[in-house]
């Protein structure tokens, strides 16, 4: 991996380790919203007993911990680029006895693992932060058995997420927001149809699909929407970190003015948007 490519990895480590605290407050709430996306990569990947399954970028530990409860004679490889995001995992796994689970920290650009060694791979919400997403591809498909199967989950288009983009738009009044490039590491760089299932084909992965899942996320209230970006989303914390105090109350008053216009009997709900890409070797 060169420099370049090295310094982004060193840069996205450092922003999981310092949100770390946020993803275990909000663990239960999170692993609740991503489910779907957990149960649709599984469902891809047909998962058998004795699986030995590789899950890239497991944060705190999905579908990882989903998997292993398939895979009871397998073996799961949970890995991430976070010392501070796999320790809460490990816990975790510690406090429920799971036991066919190893966690290693890792980068997806160069696993540290042989050629041909995994049955099935995983990866969910993580590969449109990848240094290089092309590299990530190839790389998987060198791990992956003859004949074994991936399957990864991406954010689909922004104005299908309004859980993410209602923050932004109020952060973007106040705060000069960079725009990343189209090739840099951003919640929706994987959005474009057709993106991912170019990049597994290139890998060399066949039979490569991709489709749309879709649903609702209930925030409860503006002021717990609020707490839960400024506290998880370490873009969020960063622009807000740029402000002065009267600058951030202007902000979180106008997105609770904003998110008291979409109540939906009491509650804030916004919609998301995903797409499943999963392929064979």
């Amino acid at each position: 991996m060169n420099d370049q490519l090295q310094s982004i990895s060193d840069e996205q480590k450092e922003r999981w380790n310092k949100v770390s605290d946020g993803w275990k407050k909000w663990n239960d709430f999170t692993m609740n919203f991503l489910k779907p996306m957990g149960d649709a990569i599984i469902k891809a990947l047909d998962i058998k007993s004795n699986d030995v399954v590789l899950d890239i970028a497991s944060g705190t530990g999905e579908p990882a911990f989903s998997i292993a409860a398939i895979a009871k004679n397998g073996e799961v490889y949970a890995t991430d680029l976070s010392e501070e995001m796999l320790t809460l995992a490990r816990n975790y796994a510690d406090e429920h006895d799971i036991n066919n689970i190893e966690f290693k920290v890792a980068d997806v650009s160069n696993l540290p693992f042989r050629d041909n060694f995994f049955d099935k791979i995983s990866c969910r919400m993580g590969f449109m932060f990848f240094p290089a997403m092309q590299l990530a591809a190839n790389e998987m498909h060198r791990v992956c058995a003859d004949s074994g199967k991936v399957a990864i989950s991406v954010w689909a288009a922004p104005e299908n997420n309004d859980w993410s983009t209602t923050i932004t738009k109020i952060l973007s009044k106040h705060i000069e927001v960079s725009k990343p490039s189209a090739d840099a590491p951003g919640m929706f760089r994987c959005a474009k149809v057709g993106l991912m299932k170019q990049l597994f084909e290139k890998a060399g992965f066949k039979n490569v699909k991709e489709e749309t899942i879709s649903g609702k996320i209930d925030f409860g209230t503006p002021e717990n929407y609020w707490l839960n970006r400024t506290e998880m989303s370490e873009s969020t914390i960063s622009a807000l970190n740029k402000t002065d105090e009267a600058t951030r109350k202007q902000i979180k008053d106008e997105l609770i003015e904003d998110c008291n216009k979409k109540l939906i009997n009491g509650k804030l709900i916004f919609s998301y948007a995903a797409l499943i890409i999963s392929a064979e070797k």
